[in-house]
C-alpha cells in the first residue's frame, strides 16, 4: 500500500496473543466517555469477554496514559444494567416502567411505520433527529436524518452552546477552526525539526487536566511546561495548573470578552502587537482598534473581577512572548453572546502574529470532513430551506447544517412554522444533561407522537419518553473509524467483545437507512461503508487497521503559500482573503461584525435589582474525574468517587449561610432550584458557587425519572440564546443557597 500518509512504526500487529489473553490495540472512541480517541490495550479473555484496558505506550498523542474512564471501560461494558435487546411500550404508558422486549426487525418495522406515516401525513420535517455530546455519531445520525428527508438534525442545547459557538466564529472570521500547537500534528511529537515549544500558553476556560477538547490532552501542558512553557490561567477556580501559573486571572464567569478586548487595548497601546501580520494577513484592525479603546483597564477590572495589574501583565506577557498558543474551552461558548467573546479571545493572538506558526495557533488538519455531517447532498435544497431557525437566525445558513434548538423547542410546542410530531435521539440524555429548563424540554417532547431512544443505560430521558428503545454498544463491541476533533489523525476503534443484543450506532443507522433510502446507503456492512468513507486516503478500513494512527503531513505558515484555500491562492479562506477582524459573514448576518462585551443575564450588573434576593453568582458544568456529562452515575467505581452531585463553596460564603460541609442545599435562580450536596474549598471565590452538571440517580424510581427534576443544574436556566442563535449562559447566573429541610 502506497500513502503520503506518515504511519507510526509499532512493535507488534493490532491484533495479537499474550498468555492467556487475546490483544488488541485501538482507539477509545466513544461510547461511553469523551471525544478523544486515546490509544489503547484490550485483554478479551478464553470466552471473549473484555477484562482490561490499559494505555498504548506506542500511541504518540497519549504515550501510555489513560483516564480512570477508560481504565474502567470494562465495568461499563459489561454491567448488569446494560441495555441488551430492543424494547417497547405503548405511547400511553409513557412514565411508567412498563416495557416489552422486541426482536431488532420488530424495532426496526414499529420504527419504520412509525415514522414513515409522520413523513407521508406532515412531511419529513415533522422528525427532529438528536445528538448529545460530539462524539463520532455526527456522520451517522446526520446522513439518516437527511436521507430520511428531515432537515432538522440538532443537538437540544440552548444555543449549541458546546464547541460549535468557537467553531462557527472561527470559520466566519478566519475560514478555519484553530488549535494549540502542541506537536500533535507529527508523530515524533516534540521531537519534530520544525517545533518550537511555546513561550506562554493561556489556558482560558477549560482545565484540560479534567476536560480534554479539540483533540487535546491535559497531559500535553505538563510536558510543556517540563521544556520551559510557562502558563496563564484564566479561571474563577484555583486549580492546579493556576498554582503553577505565572498568572491566574479569576474571571467573573461571563465576562471573558471584557478581559480580552481590555487585554487588547494594552497590547494596542503599548505597541505589542506584529505590525507586518497585521497589515499583511488581517482585515478591520482600524475597526478593532477604536472598539478595544472603550474598555480601559480600570472599567475591564470592574466587569470582571480581575485585578488591573494583572490584566496588564497578562497583555504584555503574550505581546512580548516570541510565540504564544491559547487552549480554551466550552466556558466561552457557555456565556449567551458566545461568538463576540470568541472572536475578542482569539483576535488577540490573531494581532500577534501567532497564526500558523510553531508552537502558536495552528489550522487543524483534516483527512476526512464528517464531523458535521455526512451526505448532505441526499437532502435536497426543498428540504434544506424548511430547516428550523434559519429564518431567525441567519449564519446557520453559512454552513452551519443544524437546526437552531431554542427554535426547535418553541417549534414542537407551538407548531410554527410547522408541526413536530416524531423524534429521533441517539446517544443523548437531554433532559439530564443538555436541555435548559428541562421540565420545559421535557413538556415538549412529550407532546410529540413517537421517540425512538439509542443508548447503553436506561436513563431519565429514556423513563420519561421512550416508546422504543434500542441498545447500542461501547467502543469495544464495535468496528468504527476515529479522525475526532482537533487535529485529526487516522485511527481505528477494534471491535473485541459482544454484549446481549447490542448493536453499535453505526450498524443501527445504515440498516434502518437502507429500509428508508437504500440509495443513500448502498453498503452492505459498516466495514464497507467506512472503506468508502475513506477512499480520500487510498487506504481500506481494515488496511488502516493494520497501520494506525496514521498522520497527515502538515508543515507552517500555509497561508503565505495557498494551502489554506481552495483556489491555491495566499491568505485565508474568508472573503477578503485575510483573518478578518471586522468580520464580512457577521455582517451579511445582521450582526455586529466586531467583538463586543454583554452583560450576563441575570447578573450583578445586568440584574441588580434581584442580587438582594440572588447575592451569588453560580456557574456550572466544570469536568471532574470518572464521569462524563450524564454518563457513568451507575457505574460503581466511578461512583465511588463522587457519590454526590456538588456545589462547591468557599468556606467563609458556607458560615455565613449557615452550611456545613456535607450539608444537603438548594441552590435556588430566579427560575428554579436544584439540590446539591456542599462541598467547601478555599479553590472558590467568595461570590460564586460551582455546581455539577448531569445528575440523575439510577438507583432511584424510573417513574420519578430518576429524581432528575430535582437534580438537574439546569433547572435553573432559560432557553434564551446569544443574538447569533450561538450560545447561551449555561456558566454564569446568580442563586441564592440554603439548607434541605426534611421531608424535601
Amino acid at each position: 500500500m502506497e500513502t503520503d500518509y506518515r504511519l507510526v512504526d509499532h512493535e507488534k500487529p493490532f491484533r495479537y496473543r499474550e498468555g492467556d489473553y487475546d490483544v488488541t490495540r485501538g482507539c477509545a472512541w466513544t461510547g461511553p466517555g469523551c471525544h478523544l480517541g486515546c490509544g489503547v490495550i484490550m485483554y478479551t479473555d478464553a470466552d471473549g469477554k473484555l477484562v482490561k484496558c490499559e494505555g498504548d505506550p506506542e500511541d504518540p498523542w497519549t504515550d501510555g496514559r489513560l483516564c480512570m474512564r477508560c481504565l474502567d471501560v470494562p465495568e461499563v461494558t459489561n454491567h448488569k444494567e446494560r441495555l441488551q435487546y430492543p424494547m417497547k411500550r405503548d405511547p400511553k404508558d409513557r412514565g411508567k416502567d412498563i416495557w416489552e422486549r422486541i426482536t431488532w426487525d420488530e424495532a426496526y418495522e414499529l420504527i419504520t411505520e412509525k415514522f414513515m406515516d409522520m413523513k407521508e401525513k406532515y412531511g419529513a420535517e415533522s422528525v427532529i433527529f438528536a445528538q448529545g455530546t460530539g462524539r463520532d455519531i455526527a456522520a451517522y445520525i446526520t446522513r439518516l436524518c437527511w436521507s430520511f428527508g428531515s432537515p432538522n438534525y440538532t443537538g437540544l442545547l440552548s444555543g449549541q452552546a458546546c464547541y460549535l459557538p468557537r467553531i462557527a466564529g472561527m470559520a466566519a472570521t478566519t475560514g478555519h477552526p484553530w488549535i494549540p500547537d502542541a506537536a500533535q500534528q507529527f508523530p515524533e511529537r516534540y521531537d519534530h525539526p520544525d517545533y518550537e515549544v511555546p513561550e506562554v500558553m493561556f489556558i482560558w476556560g477549560n482545565y484540560p487536566l479534567k476536560s480534554n477538547i479539540e483533540g487535546f490532552y491535559g497531559h500535553w501542558v505538563i510536558d510543556l511546561m517540563k521544556r520551559g512553557m510557562k502558563l496563564v490561567t484564566v479561571d474563577p477556580k484555583v486549580t492546579w495548573l493556576a498554582s503553577k501559573s505565572e498568572l491566574h486571572l479569576r474571571v467573573r464567569p461571563g465576562t471573558d470578552a471584557a478581559l480580552a478586548l481590555g487585554m487588547m487595548k494594552v497590547i494596542i497601546d503599548e505597541d505589542l502587537y506584529d505590525h507586518e501580520f497585521v497589515d499583511e494577513w488581517c482585515y478591520g484592525f482600524e475597526e478593532l482598534k477604536e472598539r478595544a479603546a472603550e474598555f480601559d483597564v480600570k472599567r475591564v477590572s470592574e466587569i470582571t473581577w480581575v485585578p488591573e495589574d494583572l490584566i496588564i501583565k497578562a497583555a504584555r506577557m503574550l505581546g512580548n512572548a516570541k510565540n504564544s498558543t491559547l487552549q480554551w474551552g466550552v466556558a466561552v461558548d457557555m456565556t449567551r453572546e458566545a461568538m463576540p467573546a470568541g472572536q475578542a479571545i482569539l483576535a488577540l493572538w490573531e494581532i500577534t502574529g501567532n497564526m500558523e506558526r510553531p508552537g502558536g495557533m495552528i489550522v487543524a488538519p483534516e483527512i476526512l470532513s464528517v464531523a458535521g455531517g455526512w451526505g448532505r447532498e441526499v437532502l435536497g435544497p426543498e428540504q434544506e430551506a424548511k430547516r428550523i431557525g434559519i429564518q431567525d437566525y441567519p449564519l446557520y445558513n453559512f454552513g452551519f447544517a443544524v437546526s437552531q434548538p431554542d427554535e426547535t423547542v418553541k417549534t414542537i410546542e407551538t407548531g410554527v412554522p410547522y408541526e413536530i410530531h416524531g423524534a429521533w435521539l441517539q446517544t443523548t440524555n437531554p433532559i439530564a444533561c443538555m436541555g435548559a429548563d428541562p421540565q420545559r424540554l421535557y413538556h415538549a417532547l412529550n407532546k410529540l407522537d413517537f421517540i425512538v431512544v439509542v443508548d447503553l443505560f436506561k436513563t431519565p430521558t429514556i423513563a420519561a419518553l421512550a416508546d422504543v428503545v434500542l441498545p447500542a454498544q461501547t467502543f469495544p463491541e464495535r468496528n468504527g473509524i476515529a479522525f475526532v476533533s482537533g487535529a485529526q489523525r487516522g485511527s481505528t476503534i477494534n471491535k473485541v467483545t459482544d454484549v446481549g443484543e447490542c448493536k453499535s450506532d453505526m450498524q443501527i443507522n445504515l440498516e434502518l437507512g437502507k429500509m428508508w433510502n437504500p440509495e443513500a446507503w448502498p453498503w452492505d456492512n459498516v466495514d464497507e461503508m467506512y472503506t468508502d468513507m475513506l477512499k480520500p486516503t487510498d487506504m481500506t478500513f481494515e488496511e488502516l487497521q493494520e497501520v494506525a494512527p496514521a498522520y497527515q503531513p502538515i508543515e507552517y505558515y500555509r497561508y503565505k503559500t495557498g494551502k489554506l484555500r481552495a483556489d491555491g491562492k495566499p491568505g485565508f479562506n474568508t472573503p477578503t482573503g485575510r483573518i478578518e477582524l471586522w468580520s464580512n459573514f457577521y455582517n451579511q448576518a445582521g450582526l455586529d461584525p466586531l467583538p463586543y462585551f454583554e452583560e450576563p443575564e441575570p447578573g450583578p450588573t445586568s440584574t441588580p435589582e434581584l442580587m438582594d434576593e440572588f447575592p451569588l453568582v453560580m456557574t456550572s458544568g466544570a469536568r471532574f474525574w470518572g464521569m462524563f456529562h450524564s454518563e457513568h452515575r451507575q457505574i460503581e467505581r466511578m461512583r465511588h468517587y463522587r457519590p454526590w452531585p456538588l456545589m462547591e463553596i468557599h468556606p467563609e460564603t458556607a458560615e455565613k449561610y449557615g452550611i456545613k460541609d456535607g450539608d444537603w442545599v438548594w441552590m435556588e435562580g430566579p427560575m428554579g432550584r436544584a439540590k446539591r450536596k456542599a462541598k467547601l474549598t478555599p479553590i472558590m471565590d467568595r461570590r460564586i458557587v460551582s455546581c455539577d452538571h448531569g445528575w440523575w440517580f439510577p438507583e432511584g424510581d424510573p417513574e420519578k425519572f430518576y429524581d432528575v427534576f430535582d437534580l438537574n443544574i439546569n433547572n435553573t436556566l432559560p432557553w434564551i440564546p446569544g443574538k447569533s442563535g450561538f450560545g447561551s449562559n449555561y456558566k454564569s447566573s446568580i442563586c441564592k443557597i440554603y439548607k434541605v429541610q426534611d421531608g424535601e
